[in-house]
């Protein structure tokens, strides 16, 4: 299914405040609400829309630090690539793994209250991950900018 300008509209609105009624919504994209429900249900149907949630305050709830960890393996056969994926996966401190193109295999976004608490982190898991070459890991001194929102 494409995407028209109304489609559009109810995905930037909803991006922006997941919690807004329909009615309201109906009124910021300029359609009868029963209609704007109707694009909303297919948009999730249809997997555009995939889930709403609530983005917290990382600060107010004590893990302020964010690290990004280079990873390397050192091998890249299926089977290391899914061990390390799936014990990854396990990680509460880890919000994001992606697999790379470029001089790391694997970026990780990780999440800590310091730099001590990093430390743990890191013996307590990252250090342990199977296949783990190499780890190079960056702290983020401040976020410039910072959105969940998609171009649509």
């Amino acid at each position: 299914m494409a995407l028209d300008a109304i489609d559009r509209s109810i995905l930037k609105a909803l991006q922006r405040k997941g919690r807004m009624s329909n009615s309201e919504l109906s009124e910021k994209v300029n359609l009868s609400p029963s209609a704007c429900h109707r694009r909303v249900q297919r948009l999730e149907q249809d997997g555009y829309i995939r889930d709403y949630v609530a983005l917290l305050d990382a600060r107010k709830l004590g893990v302020a630090t964010t690290v990004f960890v280079e990873i390397t393996l050192q091998g890249q056969a299926d089977e290391v690539l899914d061990a390390f994926e799936r014990a990854v996966g396990r990680i509460p401190d880890v919000l994001e793994c992606h697999l790379m193109a470029g001089t790391a295999d694997y970026l990780l976004k990780v999440v800590a209250e310091d730099t001590e608490d990093f430390a743990r982190i890191h013996r307590q898991y990252l250090a342990r991950l199977p296949g783990v070459g190499q780890m190079q890991s960056s702290f983020a001194l401040r976020t410039v900018c910072k959105t969940t929102a998609l171009p649509v």
